[in-house]
């Protein structure tokens, strides 16, 4: 029986240093090769997906969170946010002295001065994900966010979601009440220790975009595994038929899978599909 799979990307199907393991590749090449279909679901922009993921061998992606879907490079659905709300957003940042970055499947197309005031929250993301003092050195937020455009056009009509960085959490909070026709979001940490606020299309997430790609194919959710690692994910472990968690994720996506396997660095994405018949 073929099983649809859904892998996140950052922290499940990749590590906190953006490495691929081996065993992770091992696994999604011997499920395709029994039939079964493996797509990426993910936060990431189609340009924020690195060539060395397609070369895994994919059979497509969700991304923006649920905002884009392909199969086969036949795009399914894509739902952008508006130009109105484009602009409204960016003048809404500036007017409050934050930086950003567009998220938009043509790059991540960053304000005037993101690099330099994102720099250290960017170290504090990835340190929080265990890279040591020693890696982060030298670290540079283009190292961490893959397609960054520095320079380019702001008031854009391509946009998938918008993420900024937080002064304070007060931030986030005055966002929803500023773009309530819109999703608000909070990532890199819990709580009021977010570092990063975003806003993207309402009523979008990664279970809705798996269905599309189901109605697409014409199979059921009973067809279906997803894995995860973050709160974002909950909705896609939720809704497809096992929900998997990484031994990395956050405590409501341990509390509420069906599977817990190990860290994405310790092999968990094979050792769950071995488990789960997904080799032989």
């Amino acid at each position: 029986m073929t099983k649809v799979i859904f892998l996140d990307v950052d922290g499940t199907l990749v590590d906190y240093h953006n490495r691929i393991p081996e065993s992770a590749i091992k696994a999604i090449r011997q499920a395709r090769d029994k039939g079964h279909l493996v797509y990426v679901c993910t936060g990431r922009s189609r340009a924020e997906m690195q060539p060395e993921l397609w070369d895994i061998g994919l059979d497509g992606m969700i991304g923006g969170n649920g905002s884009y879907v392909e199969h086969h490079e036949q795009v399914l659905m894509h739902q952008l946010i508006s130009a109105e709300d484009s602009k409204a957003i960016v003048d809404w940042l500036h007017g409050r002295g934050l930086e950003f970055y567009l998220e938009s499947n043509n790059g991540l197309f960053a304000s005037e001065n993101f690099r330099e005031r994102a720099r250290e929250t960017v170290k504090t993301y990835c340190r929080s994900k265990g890279m040591s003092e020693e890696q982060l050195k030298d670290l540079e937020v283009e190292d961490v966010m893959h397609g960054m455009i520095f320079g380019g056009e702001l008031y854009r009509d391509d946009l998938n979601k918008v993420s900024f960085v937080l002064d304070s959490y007060q931030d986030h909070l005055d966002s929803i009440e500023a773009f309530p026709n819109l999703e608000a979001h909070t990532w890199g940490g819990r709580g009021e220790t977010a570092l990063f606020g975003d806003l993207g299309v309402k009523d979008i997430n990664k279970a809705h975009a798996v269905q599309v790609i189901l109605d697409h194919l014409g199979l059921e959710r009973k067809d279906t595994i997803a894995f995860g690692d973050a709160k974002i994910d909950i909705p896609m472990l939720e809704y497809c038929e096992i929900g998997v968690s990484m031994g990395n994720g956050g405590p409501e996506i341990l509390a509420m899978a069906d599977m817990v396997t190990d860290d994405v660095e310790e092999d968990g994405l094979y050792k769950a599909f071995e488990k789960l018949g997904l080799l032989s």
